[in-house]
């Protein structure tokens, strides 16, 4: 069981692991032990909210394939409970991170005192341009 908090959970039976052969180094070890994990996780049959549903199966995430799927291969561990450990814990994460509802946007004014500050700042430097011209004889 997952917990994702506000009383949401993932139940064991809707996600599913398979133990596969990790890549990369590891010597004869690697070529013989199934110490990968391949988790597997339904969206739209699973019994998460159906706003969440809706949020995860919208988003466009390289771990969530077009047909509304979770795959995600955990290998960095030698052994396959702490790479199942791994799968669990990206999934949660993932899903946490895909469903916080963005925070809306209020539009504000800038305030007298920054329009001020913005206003000086230019005409001193329209003065300092200003003074750069040719310099004219005064006729003396």
């Amino acid at each position: 069981m997952i917990t994702l908090g506000r009383g949401v959970s993932i139940g064991d039976d809707e996600y599913t692991l398979s133990a596969i052969r990790a890549q990369g180094a590891g010597g004869q070890h690697v070529n013989k032990a199934s110490t990968a994990i391949h988790l597997r996780f339904d969206i739209a049959a699973s019994r998460l909210p159906e706003v969440w549903k809706s949020r995860l199966l919208a988003a466009s995430h390289h771990l969530i394939t077009p047909e509304g799927v979770v795959v995600i291969k955990a290998q960095e561990y030698r052994s396959q409970e702490m790479n199942k450990e791994a799968a669990i814990a990206r999934l949660a994460a993932l899903i946490q991170e895909l469903t916080v509802v963005p925070k809306s946007r209020k539009a504000t004014r800038p305030t007298r005192a920054s329009k001020e500050r913005r206003l000086d700042a230019k005409s001193r430097r329209s003065a300092v341009r200003s003074l750069r011209g040719k310099v004219r004889d005064r006729g003396d």
